[in-house]
């Protein structure tokens, strides 16, 4: 597979996308290609005042401005960063993307789900993932993993558990939707058993 390849992690936090970025851009890596590893938000300059703003600011920030910030950081990553590096052949590993958004500020924060992807949709002028793996934790689970991981949580790490729970259904219902784009993954299997799945899905694409 020379071209360039599109792959997005996603899940709540604690499920472990960190690490498997870690092991694809080892994997790729050796098999010669060309990795740019990236966040949303954060992968910028831009993003990074960005993710300040949504994820450290103290107070509240309305769940419309906090779902047009994303966006916002998520128009000006792809433009700069994902595209450019899709165009040159490379492979791209990003942590979040749209379907962030829309389990987060849809149904985390009760946003209309079908106008936060428009709007993502709309700043991404359409950019699908070829494979987006989602990491699928229980919430109770992954906030023992944070408990033990965090010294301080951010604005989303914070919210109450009927939020994650909220998020983590609607993660499951956009793959059961897609699944030929989504990978589930049951993040609390061993990690280089997970790490073997998504390799075997990536092999698959070729």
């Amino acid at each position: 597979m020379s071209r360039g390849l599109f792959l997005t992690l996603e899940g709540g936090d604690g499920s472990g996308k960190t690490t498997q970025a870690e092991l694809l851009e080892q994997w790729f890596t050796a098999e010669g290609r060309t990795v740019v590893r990236t966040r949303e938000p954060g992968g910028t300059a831009v993003g990074v005042e960005v993710r300040e703003i949504v994820l450290h600011h103290r107070g509240d920030i309305a769940p419309r401005a906090e779902a047009l910030l994303y966006a916002a950081d998520r128009a000006h990553h792809v433009a700069t960063v994902v595209r450019p590096a899709l165009a040159r052949g490379e492979v791209v590993v990003q942590d979040r993307y749209i379907d962030s958004s829309v389990a987060y500020q849809g149904a985390g924060r009760v946003l209309d789900a079908a106008e936060v992807r428009s709007i993502s949709e709309w700043a991404t002028e359409g950019l699908a993932p070829d494979l987006t793996i989602l990491l699928d934790l229980p919430s109770d689970v992954a906030r023992r993993r944070l408990d033990g991981a965090r010294t301080r949580y951010d604005r989303l790490e914070a919210e109450a558990g009927e939020f994650h729970a909220r998020v983590r259904e609607a993660y499951l219902a956009l793959a059961g939707a897609e699944p030929d784009r989504f990978l589930v993954v049951d993040a609390t299997r061993p990690v280089d058993e997970i790490h073997s799945v998504i390799r075997a899905r990536i092999e698959a694409l070729a």
